[in-house]
């Protein structure tokens, strides 16, 4: 491919090079940067790609494109000027692999929570349907049937438009995908013809990367604000935010709600662990996921399913015997009356959400609830002490512990956990650093029919200390636990 194409549609200063020069790709990263490849010099919040364009010319690449050039520009190389080096290396890599999620019915969902369980339904319906599908999410990457691993909700420009083709070549006609916040922020997805747009909910997160909240709203809305007028933005009108979403979008304007009129609505008939009984748009359905937030989901995955085309009952029939997303609400029972729930809330929100779902399905019961959790390092710290103060205060017991401490302390992350209990409620506190005895603790601690809930990490399978995955799964600790408990009754 000749770098005329891979710049095709792109606002670039040519300096210096000619624009015949064949390449075989393009990178951001000059570990990857060699012979036939573009190396885009990106401002990254660790280091400055600008930094390394004499390296990867050593390395052998003829090509460069920066938003700064150098002073001395080296013969024989090709250099073009950027006023936004993220959105071309995302625009660039759409172009070397042929544009390919223009041949995809492309469908994202942005918010705090909400969005594996949203896409990942999607994903399992339409396949149910017969639509040969694809999903970028949290926990694994899905190409048809096939699994890959998950490097990031949503990846680098390069992993993106790689994934697309993949789908695009093996025959899917639709992808499902998460659209963090970081990835709008970071021009990951810049150009992409997204043909419908969802907005889950938005709350406390990630401000250690945005700084401020004003600042996380506004990278979520960028999604919406990119949408051709002839794509759907789908909001929640229950969220304070939800109409500021869609304010700047050309796109059509679509709303769903629990609470409020809207073009989709949906009613809690009745909640349990097994599930939900909803309401929607006068059609009773029982669904297998529990919980109000999940009601949520269900009623948007229902809107976006006949946006995009599904008749609303065959939506609905397959929707009712689909399994939510892996580590979300997942529920294990003991045989001695015991019940343990593994649930990824790592936000204030959803912490709260989870709770508040325990406690709604459990005030006819009465039963003992204990929650374990931790926040992890080198992330938002102002959140810790609000997750201490929800595990705290609605639970009857809470066990703080480690959860992917990263490179901080363990001990001074439960210390900012400590700081937001009230101090009549830290009786009910423990605090053990190793998340296993953390979570053995827990159960051996629960009375017959008490609920143990498990927070923070959910499907993950690692915990990351000091730099370093260490094989970790809460679930395989709860199920070792039950066993024992099993063999001695």
């Amino acid at each position: 491919m000749r770098i005329s194409s891979l710049a095709k549609g792109l606002s670039l200063e040519w300096f210096q090079g000619n624009p015949e020069t064949e390449v075989s790709g393009v990178t951001a990263d000059s570990r990857q940067a060699g012979p036939g490849t573009v190396f885009v010099a990106v401002r990254g919040g660790s280091a400055d790609g600008h930094l390394f364009i004499d390296q990867a010319i050593a390395q052998g690449v003829q090509v460069v494109v920066a938003e700064t050039l150098p002073a001395i520009l080296q013969e024989g190389v090709t250099y073009l000027r950027s006023q936004n080096s993220r959105r071309d290396w995302a625009l660039m890599s759409a172009n070397q692999y042929g544009r390919p999620a223009e041949e995809l019915v492309l469908a994202g969902v942005t918010g705090t929570n909400g969005k594996t369980t949203t896409a990942t339904l999607l994903y399992k319906l339409f396949q149910a349907l017969e639509y040969r599908s694809g999903l970028v999410s949290t926990i694994n990457y899905k190409i048809g049937s096939e699994t890959l691993p998950s490097t990031h909700t949503t990846p680098d420009p390069g992993a993106l438009q790689k994934l697309f083709a993949q789908m695009r070549d093996s025959g899917c006609s639709h992808c499902f995908m998460e659209v963090s916040s970081h990835a709008l922020d970071q021009e990951r997805v810049a150009g992409i013809p997204f043909r419908l747009a969802m907005f889950t909910n938005i709350s406390h997160d990630h401000l250690d990367y945005h700084g401020t909240f004003k600042a996380y709203i506004a990278a979520k809305q960028k999604l919406f604000n990119d949408l051709a007028p002839h794509a759907v933005a789908l909001t929640n009108l229950d969220d304070r935010n939800g109409r500021i979403m869609v304010q700047n979008t050309r796109a059509k304007v679509r709303t769903y709600s629990l609470q409020r009129a809207a073009d989709y609505r949906a009613r809690v008939i009745e909640n349990t662990f097994e599930g939900l009984r909803l309401d929607i748009e006068g059609e009773e359905v029982w669904f297998r996921l529990p919980g109000s937030f999940n009601a949520y989901n269900l009623l948007m995955v229902y809107a976006a399913a006949v946006e995009l085309g599904v008749d609303k009952y065959e939506a609905l029939r397959v929707l009712s015997s689909l399994d939510g997303a892996e580590g979300r609400f997942q529920t294990f029972y003991s045989t001695d009356g015991k019940t343990a729930i593994v649930d990824y809330a790592h936000t204030p929100d959803a912490l709260d959400n989870v709770l508040s779902t325990i406690h709604d399905i459990n005030r006819s019961v009465g039963a003992q609830i204990i929650t374990v959790v931790g926040c992890g390092g080198n992330r938002d710290r102002t959140k810790r002490p609000e997750m201490g103060k929800i595990a705290a205060t609605s639970s009857d017991m809470a066990i703080f512990t480690s959860d992917n401490p990263r490179n901080e302390e363990p001990q001074a992350i439960l210390d900012e956990m400590m700081a937001g209990v009230a101090p009549e409620l830290k009786k009910k506190v423990l605090v053990i650093e190793n998340r296993r005895e953390a979570i053995r603790t827990a159960i051996r601690l629960a009375q017959p029919g008490a609920i143990v809930l498990v927070a923070g990490k959910g499907h993950e399978t690692y915990q990351e200390i000091k730099g370093v995955k260490h094989p970790f799964d809460d679930r395989e600790i709860i199920q070792a636990e039950f066993e024992e408990i099993k063999s001695r009754n």
